[in-house]
């Protein structure tokens, strides 16, 4: 499986540790037709499998960064998941996590 780091960024953020897409990331994938996403509340650890991604290109597993509880998921992600293949980076973000 291809190194994934080089396709997400995290950024703090008031209630934890943002995870987002980078435009790496998006190169590499093609355009993002589904993401698997935790829900606010789940407990998540670092190293283990945070969400999953399905795109044209490939079907990819995220590990988590960091552990700890869900925060937040993107609310633009609810209905359709262009948030994360626009150029826009800042908007491409998957959780929040509150860091344990």
């Amino acid at each position: 499986m291809a190194e994934m780091v080089k396709y997400f960024w995290t950024k703090s953020v008031a209630d934890g540790t943002r995870i987002g897409l980078t435009t790496e990331g998006q190169d590499e994938l093609g355009t993002i037709k589904f993401a698997k996403l935790p829900a606010v509340g789940d407990t998540v650890k670092k190293g283990e499998n945070l969400l999953s991604v399905e795109a044209d290109k490939a079907v990819s597993d995220i590990q988590s960064p960091v552990s700890g509880k869900v925060a937040a998921v993107n609310p633009a992600l609810a209905s359709d998941f262009d948030a994360l293949n626009g150029s826009d980076t800042d908007a491409a973000w998957f959780v929040d996590v509150q860091e344990a």
